[in-house]
């Protein structure tokens, strides 16, 4: 893998003659000291050359990231990443290319980076041709990239125009060397030393009379020498406007000298933007490669990609020449490059190509098994593009096209267009002579209108889309192919319940036609949202904090779900399990929890894994008093699509909340809004709003708060949506305390104390989940001396409860939790509380509740 050589020919010992600029050399070696070196020059200045000479002298371990204009595709640029990262580690690659590059998945990518290299290790990582790149998601990521500050690792940035990322902090520190076409241009020693090695011996007046025409330029200097090498002995050197001839000298000192199928195989080149070894395998024969490598520096093969990179003016030139090749040599060789793609995991650029052959049944082919049902934003730009200038004639050809454009369209959250692509396509396919391929067309035509009604039911109460899903399952018993994955992935939103109305049983409403679509689905998307209407059912309970009957839903949704590899339905379920342990202190169920969030990461068809992990585990740091350091980035994008954002938005929220940062927690409740959003739900609304009240009250806006959090009950009551309250703890007891001693308020007072000691009870479990969480071990089963009732009690007790809070959170009298704690007194021989809580955790007795047979976690009431 280490080729110490620039270029890809011969080495120096074989006759290769090529000059090692130890000035520059030096330059590098001092610059790499520091965490951030930038190379910044016009084209023709070596600066690739020179970065990557330094690099292959030494044994520090490089990633080599060559960027190009199509990288402003955020999905472009992480399979680019990946094939990078895996030219050093070959395991590491295929995880990263599943990374949006976002902050948080820059941290991923790390993590991932950083254990196959290994911590506080020298490693140098270059981002060549930023200049390329606009796209402001990917220069962020750069950017953090170059700006992380880890020990050992030193980013070259290559451009040829000022970097179009802020590095001031770094510059003013000392932290970064810049280096630039002054630095680049070679000295006249350089320039004679170079004609050295290439045995020209021009006179002092010849030598002066390049120097000047060249101004230290390297490619014009290579030229130069060119030319002199051509000259017959004694022939008076002539002076060239050497940068106003650039093509005109590459064709007299470059084209002449090759022979003509090498021509074709250059300029067939230029119709690709990368050029993998592997590939150009695919298009010449060994013999054209091998003469390939004979063109000296304008070609080279880069050991860090595995590609061959083209000078940028050779490659300008090549492409004025592609007129010389033919419609149906182009068209192979696009074939063959997306092709080649497909088959790497390089999913845009195989659909690029694809496109530029007009195959766009390969297309199709590629959309229906390598995207996920929603696509985020930044990879639905370019697809759609491509859908929307397919020629006249193509979509009648290929029907399939139209609802791939309706997919897309409802990505961007286009229902209107995606509804009136579907409304033409539908009756004009219906009206065909029946095959399984209109089959298949009509029942993905289905599928998408019953999804947008899904996404329309929200808003208007009009849940009429069971039909369009029975109608796509009779379509799917006909058709000739099966939906698989990743397209049986259901992708959710922000809450399973799209439901806008606060009015009581309207959910109710909701899930029942859910649960209807489910066999349909199961016919029509192989298994597709299999445990959903459970995961509903789930997710209700949760929010009324009837946790004994949301764990049995959870429960079963992910049983479920786990048997039709339903992955983001099984996370959102284990999520919020996550939160009902939290709820209860139950440490074992929380180890056991995140031990199926990391089992997820396992599965590679998971798409979302890693932002679905980083979601729910953050959400757990916040909860138990640790900040997640993704959060902290107030200006990143989601990767997900931006209908499946709001859990993303509140755990940001929640982090900058707790991090005492109010303003920029109210900035980000209001911020990344989609029109199916958190607010566009009655559960999201509740979620903000009881944000927004705490926010505000700790700025010292006591009325503001109280408003607020007067709202978030208006749209909970309906429902009695109590969990949205409880879980923000000790926050919320502080505010709750302040309205009971307030006059008056639009929350009873029964309803306040209940929010009140219940809050307060969580808050007291949840310093126990942070003082025992990372040291739980197996205990044995709790004595049968207590009954349930009272073993729970003594529990609340062990957490610091006081009775009234019990009394609250078990909906019992305060008289009967003192009789109730005189029997644990009692039977434990205990003179108080911290001697019944000393004996109990002595004898074995404090063993996690049972809480299938437990009290409710919301009324207390004993359950048979």
């Amino acid at each position: 893998m280490k080729n110490k050589e620039f270029f890809t020919g011969p080495s120096l010992s074989e006759g290769q003659l090529y000059l090692e600029r130890q000035r520059i050399n030096k330059l590098l070696e001092k610059a790499v000291h520091r965490p951030i070196v930038t190379v910044i020059a016009g084209a023709g200045y070596g600066k690739t050359h020179a970065v990557y000479s330094f690099v292959h002298k030494g044994e520090i371990p490089v990633t080599w990231i060559l960027l190009t204009e199509r990288d402003n595709i955020a999905e472009r640029f992480c399979e680019d990443l990946s094939a990078a990262v895996g030219m050093l580690h070959y395991d590491a690659g295929p995880a990263l290319v599943e990374f949006p590059p976002t902050e948080r998945q820059f941290l991923n990518y790390l993590r991932v980076h950083l254990q196959n290299l290994g911590r506080d290790k020298k490693h140098i990582l270059v981002f060549d041709d930023i200049h390329l790149i606009h796209n402001d998601e990917i220069l962020r990521f750069i950017e953090h990239c170059a700006t992380a500050a880890l020990s050992g690792i030193t980013s070259i940035l290559i451009s040829r125009t000022c970097l179009p990322i802020n590095l001031m902090a770094y510059e003013s520190k000392g932290l970064s060397t810049a280096i630039t076409e002054e630095e680049l241009r070679f000295s006249r020693a350089e320039m004679l030393e170079y004609f050295h090695i290439q045995n020209i011996r021009p006179g002092p007046g010849t030598a002066d009379s390049i120097y000047r025409d060249t101004g230290g330029w390297a490619f014009a200097i290579y030229l130069a020498a060119q030319a002199l090498r051509r000259q017959a002995p004694g022939t008076q050197y002539i002076p060239r406007a050497f940068k106003s001839n650039v093509w005109r000298l590459i064709e007299s000192e470059i084209m002449a000298e090759i022979r003509p199928p090498l021509r074709k195989f250059l300029i067939k080149l230029v119709l690709l933007e990368r050029h993998p070894g592997e590939l150009l395998s695919e298009i010449g024969d060994p013999c054209l490669i091998a003469e390939l490598k004979k063109i000296g520096s304008f070609i080279r093969l880069d050991s860090y990609t595995g590609s061959y990179q083209i000078h940028p003016l050779l490659r300008e030139y090549l492409e004025s020449l592609s007129g010389e090749l033919s419609a149906e040599e182009k068209k192979d060789v696009w074939l063959k490059a997306a092709r080649w793609c497909a088959a790497n995991r390089q999913k845009i650029n195989a659909i690029y190509y694809y496109e530029k052959a007009g195959d766009y049944g390969e297309i199709i082919t590629l959309m229906y098994t390598g995207f996920t049902p929603l696509i985020p934003a930044p990879s639905t730009r370019p697809l759609l593009t491509i859908m929307e200038r397919t020629p006249p004639g193509t979509c009648e050809e290929n029907p399939e096209l139209y609802l791939i454009r309706s997919w897309l369209y409802t990505s961007m959250e286009m229902i209107e267009k995606a509804e009136e692509v579907l409304s033409g396509i539908i009756p004009a396919l219906e009206a065909r002579d029946p095959c399984p391929r209109i089959h298949q067309i009509l029942s993905g035509s289905y599928i998408n209108l019953g999804f947008i009604r899904v996404l329309a039911g929200a808003c208007t109460g009009n849940y009429d889309f069971v039909s369009y899903f029975e109608k796509a399952a009779f379509h799917a018993r006909c058709r000739d192919r099966d939906f698989s994955p990743p397209l049986t992935v259901a992708p959710l939103g922000p809450y399973i319940c799209r439901v806008n109305s606060a009015e009581k049983g309207e959910m109710e409403r909701y899930i029942e036609a859910m649960a209807k679509i489910i066999p349909y689905l199961e016919s029509a998307m192989g298994g597709c949202h299999y445990g959903m209407d459970e995961l509903a059912r789930g997710e209700l309970a949760f929010f009324r904090a009837d946790l004994r009957r949301a764990e049995e839903c959870l429960l079963t949704a992910a049983a479920k779900a786990r048997q039709k590899n339903q992955y983001e339905i099984e996370n959102r379920a284990l999520f919020y399990l996550m939160r009902i342990y939290l709820g209860r202190g139950n440490s074992r169920e929380l180890s056991r929890i995140r031990e199926q969030f990391l089992s997820q990461l396992d599965k590679e068809d998971f798409i979302n894994r890693y932002t679905y992990f980083d979601i729910t585990t953050s959400w757990f740091y916040i909860q138990t008093g640790r900040l997640a350091g993704w959060l902290k980035n107030d200006l990143e994008k989601s990767d997900l699509n931006s209908m499946a954002y709001g859990l993303e938005l509140l755990v940001k929220a929640k982090y900058h909340f707790a991090a005492r940062e109010y303003p920029a927690a109210l900035a980000a409740l209001q911020g990344g809004e989609s029109r199916f959003g958190p607010r566009s739900y009655n559960l999201g609304r509740i979620e903000i709003k009881v944000l927004e009240a705490l926010c505000r009250y700790r700025l010292g806006g006591q009325d503001a708060g109280f408003a607020a959090l007067e709202e978030a009950w208006e749209e909970a009551r309906p429902n009695g949506f109590f969990m949205p309250f409880i879980e923000q703890g000790k926050d919320m007891r502080a505010l709750t305390g302040a309205m009971l001693k307030a006059p008056s308020s639009r929350i009873d007072k029964k309803t306040l104390e209940r929010l009140h000691f219940s809050a307060s009870a969580y808050a007291k479990r949840l310093v126990i989940i942070m003082n025992e969480y990372r040291f739980l071990d197996d205990r044995p089963a709790p004595s049968e001396t207590l009954s349930h009732q009272e073993l729970t009690i003594l529990k609340s007790l062990s957490q610091g409860l006081a009775r009234e809070e019990i009394a609250v959170e078990g909906d019992i009298s305060i008289n009967t939790v003192k009789s109730v704690i005189k029997n644990i007194y009692n039977k434990l021989g205990a003179m108080n509380r911290a001697d019944a809580v000393r004996i109990a955790a002595n004898s074995g007795f404090m063993t996690e509740p049972d809480h299938t047979k437990n009290l409710c976690p919301h009324c207390g009431k004993e359950i048979a």
